[in-house]
């Protein structure tokens, strides 16, 4: 079983989503000792933003980048994905990355009857933090882009492990990474279900 790490923040070691996914990987390892897992920090190596050069392929070694970072995502059995809340929605360096794993004709196709998505199959957990409260307000276009994205390439088991009110105190952020961490998603009843 392969499992691809993706954290996205610029916070560093004072980062909520890394924290969160590094617990949700470590639980996920612990559960499954031949997990093979692939690490891709989008802040310390970002990728490039999606342009016509780069949909044009006409810089070969951007190309084979863009190739290995879509094989990565095809590859993986469960994506953890660290998405802070920027400015109501994710990290621009988390939209390339997107833009690389979102291709016509390999993660979904169009059809007559309409988008059909290709890459099923996976489990995707979204490590989730944010300064304030925005579970179910009209201000967040975080969590419902990232479903739409992945349902749009047809993975529809998308789990969201929120840390909401970090800026609030010390307190609240102490407590809002606690009740996270509570509630990952248990690995072994993911694995009973995928077998």
């Amino acid at each position: 079983m392969k499992l691809l790490h993706i954290d996205s923040s610029a916070l560093g070691q004072n980062s909520v989503t890394r924290e969160l996914t590094a617990a949700i990987v470590a639980q996920w390892s612990a559960a499954r000792p031949d997990l093979q897992v692939e690490y891709r920090d989008l802040d310390r190596a970002p990728l490039p933003h999606l342009d016509g050069a780069g949909l044009a392929k006409t810089d070969p070694a951007r190309a084979a980048q863009d190739e290995t970072v879509l094989r990565q995502f095809l590859d993986a059995d469960v994506v953890v994905v660290g998405a802070p809340m920027y400015n109501f929605s994710i990290p621009s360096t988390l939209k390339a990355w997107i833009d690389r794993i979102a291709v016509a004709g390999r993660t979904f196709r169009y059809t007559d009857a309409g988008p059909q998505g290709l890459a099923g199959g996976k489990k995707v957990i979204v490590a989730s933090g944010r300064g304030g409260l925005y579970t179910g307000s009209p201000a967040d276009f975080q969590e419902p882009y990232l479903r739409q994205v992945f349902a749009f390439m047809g993975i529809d088991e998308v789990e969201f492990v929120r840390a909401e009110g970090v800026a609030f105190s010390p307190q609240h952020r102490a407590d809002a990474i606690a009740a996270a961490k509570a509630s990952i998603p248990e690995p072994a009843a993911a694995l009973r279900q995928a077998a």
